[in-house]
């Protein structure tokens, strides 16, 4: 059994999509979470921003970042789903495990909770 641990994922959806569109593709991810027995613990829906770079010819995507207790196995399905979906375009997950990173992590949770 793996152990629980504090994630983060960011994902980034399609700038295309309405609004609707866009709280209905978070709403699915969080849905995933449920599935996989994590504990969503914020969501913090940062908006429509600016890329980096070009990512599959888009310069602008809406990002939505997901604070969660979870164990490694989850993970592997909440990726999955994140990489079958055509409308999210980039995703990342971080996992935090010293001290140091989970008090950033509860830092983090806690400001998003407070939006």
């Amino acid at each position: 059994m793996a152990r629980i641990r504090n994630y983060e994922t960011m994902f980034i959806v399609k700038p295309s999509l309405a609004e609707e569109e866009i709280k209905a593709q978070i709403a699915k991810i969080q849905e995933v979470l449920t599935k996989v027995n994590a504990e969503l613990l914020a969501t913090d829906e940062i908006g429509m921003r600016q890329l980096a770079y070009e990512v599959q010819k888009q310069k602008r995507g809406y990002y939505t970042v997901l604070c969660y207790k979870a164990n490694g196995d989850a993970i592997a399905e909440i990726e999955r789903n994140l990489r079958i979906n055509e409308d999210v375009i980039k995703f990342l997950t971080v996992k935090y495990v010293n001290g140091k990173e989970v008090a950033q992590f509860n830092k983090q949770v806690e400001a998003a909770n407070n939006k």
